[in-house]
This record gives C-alpha cells, structure tokens and sequence, in this order.
C-alpha cells in the first residue's frame, strides 16, 4: 500500500534527479610550477553547419598533461568560442576553462 512516506520518499528522490548539487558543476581552478607540453598538432575536419571546431587542449589531472582531442560543438549565433587555455601568471601556469565569449563584429 502506498502510503505518505513513500510519497515524501518519491518526491525527495525526484527532486534530487531533477535539481543536482550546485558542487557538480563546481569548477576547479589549477595553477602550476610549470607550463603544459607543445600542443599536439590535430587534423581539423571540414566544417560542420550549426558547429564549430573547439582544438584540442592539454588537461592537468593525476599529476600529469592528458591531451583531450578537438571536437565539435553546437554553435551558439552571436558568440565566439574561447578555448581552454593554459596562460602564465608570474612564473606559474593557469588553466583557462573554455567558454562562449559575446561575438561583437
């Protein structure tokens, strides 16, 4: 028999499939010693319509550089694709996270 606390336990569950934590998409800044490999040099494919070509990137994760290859993303019209990045700050190595940049022009 279904009674109240399946039912609060069925909405409880449902609430949390439909609003997940804040923290899973939590971003996490990365600053090193030292800078990323050469890119890795990666044939971009012909164009797709309604894409665009986001390079590949050099990924610091389990003390090392892992290469994650160029993909196609959905364009968003209006914006520009900014691709992850590693920029040097005072002799230290800050990640970029790639995002969609206002495209004025």
């Amino acid at each position: 028999m279904f009674n109240r606390k399946h039912l609060v336990f069925a909405v409880l569950v449902a609430a949390a499939v439909a609003f997940p934590p804040a923290a899973s998409a939590a971003r996490v800044n990365v600053e090193l010693n030292f800078g990323p490999p050469p890119p890795i040099v990666e044939t971009v494919p012909p164009p797709r319509v309604g894409y665009v070509w986001a390079p590949g990137y050099w990924e610091y994760r389990d003390h090392d550089h892992h290469w994650v290859r160029g993909h196609w993303i959905h364009e968003r019209r209006g914006y520009a694709w900014a691709g992850p990045r590693w920029e040097e700050h005072n002799g230290r190595w800050r990640f970029e996270d790639g995002h969609w940049e206002r495209h004025h022009g």
